[in-house]
């Protein structure tokens, strides 16, 4: 039997800069989740499982490089994490595992199921798919060589999960064992996984199913491989496509039989479309799009997305906004058009800024504010948090407008109703990662943005 990572992330999402020390509800979240972990390690050491922690002073690339370095076949690695999300009514835990990858669907599932079968009490979110994650992937799934699962225990903003995770921490120890040991029993009967520490070992290299690649509905000459259910690609391919090979991290590629390949699904990021059928073990790659991927994150611009395919993409992330919200797809697509701005993009934005519409951060649905817009005049007066707007049609129009402020240097073609628009250094921002750090302090805000923008894309077939 091989052995257990398990590390406890700090943030409440990953790659972000906040380690926040202080919580919803004066919850410390590093000492919340290094006292579950420590009790999962005494645990599963009491049923003789070999468990390893890396160090809490690693951050999230040093973890990475950590348990890459000491990984051999047969282990396995877990983080978990606390959720904060707008809207304090959601509860639950949820495992995120490699997108397109049906083996670790499968093992992120036992670790709910084991967990909520010992907590009733807890919300099985289930397992889902890390491209649907706030940044459209996480490291922790992609980059680490054996089989990682990143599991959020509770959504720290909800007072009855907090509660529930700080009175029956034992008994979310004991679950997450439970989940743990029966990974790695099924793990340890399954093709190993070829990492830095086996091959500095005197063993038999292993070998790893072809599977085809259809590449633009070509069959391309090279075969892929399937190591753990993560379909590889020749790093040959990604050059041959003029792609810049060094935008893949090092720990998504390997080598094998003398060739190096690349993990398929870091090709996403690429702007490279993905899809794996299981069924014939084919990947599907497309590089020909109907729309010019190179001008995916310039605001100023025609959007693609019509606005049926709008209200789909609202209606699959939450169904209920479009009793309230259904005509916010025209509204956007008419504002925009208006001034020349990209309608996916400040749809998007949209979504990020207001969580598919459950609002939150102090901003409530009456104030018609879907951007987070600051006001120009303090807002003591009313007692609200950012601008306020009439009607559903004018804050979408102070949102077009706000985006025209930083993208351009144009006159609006309309009053103005943005009321910080005037403040704003015009032209100062025409692509999305430039309004990091002036629109929101976060420091994936655009990666946020153009993960929700790609996932659009992909639903209404334009990717």
């Amino acid at each position: 039997m091989g052995k257990i990572f398990i590390s406890a992330g700090h943030g409440g999402f990953e790659g972000s800069f906040r380690d926040l020390s202080e919580m919803a509800g004066g919850t410390v979240e590093t000492a919340e989740l290094v006292a579950t972990r420590d009790l999962v390690i005494a645990e599963l050491r009491s049923r003789g499982i070999t468990v390893i922690a890396p160090s809490d002073d690693l951050n999230l690339a040093e973890t990475i490089a950590w348990i890459n370095g000491r990984s051999t076949s047969q282990d396995v690695a877990l983080a978990i994490h606390l959720d904060i999300v707008n809207t304090p009514e959601l509860r639950g835990t949820t495992a995120y595992y490699i997108t397109n990858n049906a083996i670790r669907k499968r093992q992120a599932e036992i670790l709910t199921n084991a967990l909520t079968k010992r907590l009733p009490e807890i919300t099985n979110r289930g397992a889902k798919a890390d491209a649907i994650a706030s940044i459209g992937n996480l490291s922790f799934c992609r980059q680490i060589a054996i089989p990682s699962i990143l599991l959020e225990l509770v959504f720290v903003n909800n007072s009855q999960d907090r509660l529930l995770m700080q009175t029956r921490r034992r008994d979310y120890a004991i679950g997450i064992a439970d989940g743990l040991q029966a990974w790695i029993n099924e793990n340890a009967t399954t093709i190993p996984i070829y990492t830095p520490s086996n091959r500095a070992q005197k063993i038999k290299p292993v070998t790893y199913p072809e599977i085809t690649i259809n590449l633009n509905a070509q069959i391309y000459e090279e075969k892929g491989i399937l190591v753990s259910g993560n379909v590889f690609v020749p790093a040959d391919l990604v050059d041959r496509l003029a792609f810049d090979l060094n935008q893949i991290p090092i720990s998504c590629r390997l080598r094998y039989q003398n060739i190096v390949y690349v993990q398929a699904i870091a090709l996403r990021d690429l702007n490279i479309s993905v899809v794996w059928d299981s069924n014939t073990r084919t990947l599907y790659l497309k590089t020909i799009f109907k729309v010019f991927t190179g001008q995916i994150d310039r605001i100023m611009g025609v959007g693609n997305a019509s606005e049926v395919q709008l209200l789909m993409f609202l209606k699959n992330n939450n169904e209920s906004a479009l009793t309230n919200y259904g005509d916010l797809p025209r509204l956007y697509r008419e504002e925009a058009e208006v001034e020349g701005i990209n309608h996916d993009i400040a749809f998007c934005q949209m979504c990020v800024e207001t969580g598919f519409l459950r609002f939150g951060r102090g901003v409530a649905p009456e104030q018609n504010n879907f951007a987070s817009l600051g006001d120009a005049i303090a807002n003591s007066a009313n007692n609200a948090s950012g601008a306020i707007f009439d009607d559903q049609r004018t804050g979408v129009r102070a949102h077009i407008q706000h985006l025209k402020a930083y993208a351009s240097t144009a006159p609006l073609f309309q009053p103005v109703v943005a009321p910080r628009f005037h403040l704003v250094a015009r032209g100062i921002a025409p692509v999305l990662s430039q309004l990091t750090g002036r629109w929101a302090i976060d420091p994936l805000y655009d990666r946020k943005i153009l993960a929700l923008i790609r996932r659009l894309y992909e639903s209404a077939g334009i990717f």
